[in-house]
């Protein structure tokens, strides 16, 4: 098997990215890995001594065939981090697996990937492979150990050059799938709340390569492989985390068994319905997203922190 090299971003959050590193050292085919890790700069002077911590764990990573550490020295952001150095490593290796310094992987998630990519490269409908995947109850008929939806994921997620390349990052068009009525809904078919992410984005609201990821999928008519049961739980739910939230409702169990069987999906409604119920918005999102439209949605969510404390 050609592997896919690996690509982990990092911040400034030490004992996170510590606990990330190691649980992917334990996974199988690790040690025949190649791993990139791109460590971000410090956007202000408090953030220099945390990014120092993690550039000290990642100076000494040890598990895999090669380690390549790149070391930015300005503050870029996740999103920019992510588009550059996903770019940069895929235009040489042809595939990618990437993750962030929030996310716990089963043993098998880089089999898993790795197979998956292999398995899917020639289907030019899969867009993207996730190793994440929420909790919904699939339908009692379904047997399959994976299913395909119309939406990628960012935690712990594999692709091709050839769909990278495809990447409207620009989201030049964006207006003619919003004010189509008919395109919107389709486009929000797997969960209400991406025509809404991908007006702040355009907005400048928020700073999101994810959405941008998935709106190209859309156009492109695309599908993500998922995993009946997750290989990655992600952790960033607090603390520094860039995509903090309040919900627990992400968390999963770790499947730590293997017994994938590869074949073609067939998209299904009653999959995709069951998927959409998941990131459907709650009153609590709206609330949210006017909190961000006024620009106080830092501010309230560093209070209710302190509430909670």
């Amino acid at each position: 098997m050609n592997l896919a090299p690996i690509i982990l971003f990092v911040y400034n959050r030490p004992d996170e990215t510590y606990k990330t590193i190691k649980l992917l050292e334990k996974n199988v085919l690790a040690d025949q890995s190649h791993l990139f890790v791109f460590s971000d700069g410090p956007k202000t002077e408090g953030q220099i001594t945390k990014v120092s911590k993690v550039r000290e764990i990642i100076a000494n990573i040890e598990g895999f065939k090669q380690v390549t550490v790149i070391n930015s020295d300005s503050n870029k952001g996740l999103a920019t981090s992510v588009i550059t150095g996903v770019t940069s490593v895929i235009e040489r290796y042809g595939k990618v697996i990437v993750l962030e310094d929030d996310l716990e992987t089963s043993i098998y998630f880089l089999k898993f990937m790795n197979q998956a990519l292999d398995y899917f490269q020639h289907h030019q409908d899969i867009w993207s492979i996730s190793g994440y995947t929420p909790n919904i109850e699939l339908p009692k008929d379904y047997y399959s150990n994976i299913y395909s939806i119309p939406r990628a994921c960012s935690w712990g997620w594999g692709t091709w050059k050839d769909r990278w390349d495809k990447n409207d990052w620009e989201l030049e068009n964006y207006e003619q799938l919003l004010n189509n009525k008919d395109k919107r809904k389709q486009f929000n078919k797997p969960g209400n709340d991406m025509s809404y992410m991908l007006i702040d984005q355009k907005k400048k609201l928020i700073d999101s390569w994810a959405i941008r990821w998935c709106y190209s999928q859309f156009i492109n008519n695309a599908y993500t492989i998922y995993p009946k049961y997750s290989f990655i739980k992600n952790t960033g739910f607090s603390g520094e985390s860039t995509h903090g939230s309040l919900s627990k409702k992400y968390d999963v169990q770790i499947c730590q068994t293997y017994s994938i069987e590869f074949d073609k999906v067939i998209p299904q409604d009653k999959v995709i319905m069951k998927f959409a119920e998941f990131y459907n918005m709650t009153i609590i999102n709206y609330i949210g997203r006017i909190l961000k439209t006024l620009g106080l949605y830092k501010k309230v969510k560093v209070i209710i922190k302190k509430v909670r404390k």
